[in-house]
This record gives structure tokens, sequence and C-alpha cells, in this order.
């Protein structure tokens, strides 16, 4: 799934959308998506002028977005332009690495349950094959407008 396949499910845009591209999707089951990180972006000026971080709740935004597309293409309800998907809670989450700039995420999301609305995630954002971030996450999708 490229850029524009995304925007198409995503309502973020920059600099807000965290996925640039999606390698391997199993609706039901699993997502592999990654995330370039580039000094250019908008928070590595505060966030640290002498050595930029990524923030660890973009991190987790990254994840949360590629949990996203993948209830999006695993929901059994129709899904369309008036489709939203909310973030609605995290458990678990621990960092284990600092991501800067230079670093690619592979961001991985597995479903682990769906009930009443509620998808549920483990997920996990890699950098050179070491774990960066985790986390447990859950979202629902909504009809708006």
């Amino acid at each position: 799934m490229n850029i524009t396949e995304i925007m198409k499910h995503l309502p973020h845009r920059y600099p807000f959308l965290l996925i640039d591209r999606v390698t391997e999707l199993v609706p039901g089951e699993r997502i592999v998506a990654l995330k370039n990180v580039t000094m250019n972006e908008p928070h590595f000026p505060g966030h640290f002028p002498q050595h930029p971080v990524m923030p660890g709740v973009l991190i987790i935004e990254a994840m949360a977005q590629a949990a996203g597309l993948l209830a999006f293409q695993s929901s059994a309800e129709p899904v369309d332009e008036n489709t939203i998907v909310y973030f609605v809670g995290i458990d678990g989450a621990r960092f284990k690495r600092p991501v800067v700039p230079g670093d690619q995420l592979i961001i991985e999301a597995s479903i682990t349950a769906h009930k009443r609305g509620i998808w549920k995630f483990t997920a996990k954002a890699m950098v050179d094959g070491q774990l960066a971030t985790e986390a447990e996450l859950m979202c629902t999708l909504k009809k708006i407008g």
C-alpha cells in the first residue's frame, strides 16, 4: 500500500501522517508498515535541538495509524470516506531505544480481539532489528458526517 492508498483510509495529513508505506497486510491478522524518520520533521528543532529524538507519543501514534489501517482492511462492516478510526486506548507502552533522524521504523501490529466495535492490537516498532517501542493499542471505527 503506497502513500496515496494510505491517505484514502487515514484522515491524517502532513505533519501528522506518520505511515509512509505498508509492506504487508493480512486482513484480520496483521500489518507491517514503515515510517522514514527525517530531520526535516517539525518536532525535531524543539525535541531536542542538540540531540534530536522522535517523541515517544509520535511513535505510539505511528503504531496506532498502522493498527487503524489494519482495522479498516479487516472490518466486516462497510467502510467509506465517511468512516474514521479513533484511537481509544493504550496499555503497557514501553520505550526501549531512542528513534532518531535517519532511522526507519518498521511497525508491526496484530489483531488480538474485536468485540463490540473495539479493536485490540499488539504493536511494536523496530529500528535495525532492535525493539524501539511496544504497546497494546485499541481503536474503533465510526461514521462521521
